[in-house]
C-alpha cells in the first residue's frame, strides 16, 4: 500500500545508472526525523530520472522538501533507512529549507562509522564488508570547518586519464579523504584545472556505498557550502 514520506532532500548523488536520493523525514512543526533513502526494485536500488521527477519533469534538489510515494521499508543489513518507492506516482515538491536550518539536522559528532581502513589514495574511506553488520546506519550529515577539493586523474599512471573529485576534511578529530559523488559539485570542479580548491565551512552528506570487492566505501554524496 502506497503512503507518502515527507523528507528534506540532503543528497541526490550518482549511483550506477541513476541516483541515490536521501534525506531526513521532515515534520513542519517538530523538524527533522529519521533518515530515509527511497530505493527502486533494481538490484542496485538506484533511482532513475523517471522515478524521481516532479510532475513538471524537473529533478529534486538538495534542500527541497519533498513528498515521496513509498510502499514499505526494505532495510538491508546496515542500510536501515531504505524505503521502496512507488514509481507510478510523481514526487511532489512542497517547499525548501534554508541553509541556516541545517545545524538542526546534523548527526552527532562522532567518527564516521568505522575508521582505520584506507585505499591507496584515500584516508579512512572504506569499511570491510564483514564489519557492516555491526553498523546501524549508512547516512550522516556533518559540518566541517574546511573542505579541500582535489581534482585529478587517479589512474593516470596506468593510462586512465579520467578525472575525479576527492574531498579532504577533518571530523571528530579524524582525517578523511573521500570521493565526491555529488553531481553538481563534480560538474563545477571538473570544469576547472587539476589542483586543490579550498572551501570554508561546509555541510557534507556522507553515505556508505554498496559492497565492492570486499569493502563498502564512504562517499561525499552532497556538498553544501555555507553561503
Amino acid at each position: 500500500m502506497t503512503t507518502s514520506k515527507r523528507i528534506v532532500c540532503l543528497a541526490n548523488s550518482r549511483k550506477l545508472a541513476g541516483r541515490c536520493i536521501a534525506g531526513r523525514e521532515w515534520h513542519d512543526e517538530q523538524g527533522a526525523g529519521d533518515w530515509i533513502r527511497p530505493v527502486s526494485k533494481r538490484e542496485g536500488q538506484e533511482v532513475s530520472e523517471y522515478e524521481r521527477q516532479y510532475e513538471d519533469g524537473s529533478d529534486p534538489r538538495v534542500l527541497d522538501v519533498i513528498d515521496v510515494p513509498v510502499i514499505k521499508p526494505v532495510c538491508k543489513e546496515w542500510q536501515t533507512e531504505n524505503w521502496l518507492l512507488d514509481d507510478e506516482w510523481y514526487w511532489r515538491k512542497v517547499g525548501r529549507i534554508h541553509q541556516f536550518e541545517l545545524p538542526e539536522l546534523l548527526d552527532p559528532i562522532t567518527p564516521l562509522w568505522l575508521d582505520g581502513f584506507s585505499t591507496h589514495q584515500g584516508s579512512n574511506d572504506k569499511i570491510p564488508s564483514q564489519a557492516m553488520q555491526r553498523l546501524k546506519s549508512s547516512l550522516r550529515l556533518v559540518e566541517v570547518n574546511e573542505l579541500v577539493l582535489q581534482v585529478f586523474a587517479p589512474g593516470e599512471a596506468f593510462g586512465n586519464r579520467k578525472r575525479r573529485v576527492q574531498g579532504h576534511f577533518r571530523h571528530a578529530e579524524r582525517q578523511y579523504s573521500l570521493w565526491v559523488t555529488d553531481p553538481v559539485c563534480e560538474r563545477h570542479y571538473l570544469a576547472k584545472l587539476d589542483g586543490e580548491y579550498r572551501l570554508g565551512r561546509c555541510f557534507l552528506t556522507i553515505s556508505l556505498g554498496e559492497p565492492f570487492q570486499g569493502y563498502c566505501y564512504k562517499l561525499i554524496a552532497a556538498v553544501i557550502e555555507d553561503r
